[in-house]
């Protein structure tokens, strides 16, 4: 698909304001932490593709541990050192500029990695294998991703997952592949469809239309914030066809 040389400026516009750069709730991330176990009493964790951060003050509340965040985006991460500092939290919080492909971290550096809707964009494999580099035998992966609830989704569903995220597949496959890359599943659960509309789909739709008044003279950015308008106007249609799946693993040392 040919993208206007305006969509990702204007993409931004959109989701640096938001609460959530994608679904999620501090219930969930909570739940999904006391999956894990054992923990330190001040553990080690990274948050991979953290955008603003939502989840990374949620962990610092909910923890007492040291957390690195990074995302590539550096707006995402200048808002977050904002709070950060704000908040109180520059001693335990560190927020950075960076590839979750490549992190520059030493292996073994962690205790607990996290990752809300992020792991996608360089496949879940290949993030599981570059997950369990940064692990601490024992230590846990506790990640979200976006799966097929039903077959033959609607071909506008289709078609848009397929650009954004073609190997998407079911709950079954994400086992699958966890299970593949040498960790060990501890339990997973589906984020309820709140996760999609408190803090992501509903503040986005009241930015898109706000960014739809002030771009009111100008077609081609009319356009593109129709086109992202598009994107929960779909969910809120054919939300059940798909879903967002917490997946709590732990590596526990052994080679896969």
């Amino acid at each position: 698909m040919n993208l206007s040389p305006r969509f990702w400026p204007i993409f931004f516009e959109v989701y640096e304001h938001l609460p959530r750069q994608g679904p999620g709730t501090r219930a969930s991330t909570a739940k999904a932490l006391k999956m894990c176990r054992g923990l330190p009493s001040a553990p080690a964790i990274c948050d991979l593709g953290c955008g603003i951060g939502a989840q990374t003050l949620d962990l610092a509340e909910l923890t007492s541990g040291t957390i690195t965040a990074i995302d590539l985006h550096a707006p995402f991460i200048q808002n977050l050192q904002t709070k950060v500092e704000r908040r109180g939290l520059a001693d335990r919080v560190k927020a950075q500029v960076g590839d979750m492909s490549q992190p520059d971290f030493p292996p073994g550096a962690f205790d607990l990695i996290w990752s809300e809707g992020a792991l996608y964009n360089i496949a879940i494999r290949e993030a599981l294998h570059v997950c369990r580099g940064l692990l601490r035998p024992g230590g846990y992966l506790a990640f979200t991703d976006a799966v097929w609830r039903k077959a033959n989704p609607p071909p506008a569903i289709k078609a848009g997952f397929d650009q954004d995220y073609p190997t998407m597949g079911r709950v079954q496959d994400v086992l699958g592949t966890i299970v593949e890359t040498g960790f060990e599943l501890v339990g997973h659960f589906t984020l309820p469809d709140e996760a999609w509309w408190t803090n992501f789909y509903t503040p986005m739709e009241e930015r898109i239309e706000e960014l739809c008044a002030q771009y009111a003279q100008d077609d081609e950015a009319t356009a593109i914030c129709n086109q992202l308008a598009e994107e929960p106007r779909l969910h809120r249609q054919y939300g059940a066809y798909y879903a967002y799946e917490f997946f709590v693993t732990r590596w526990t040392g052994a080679c896969a």
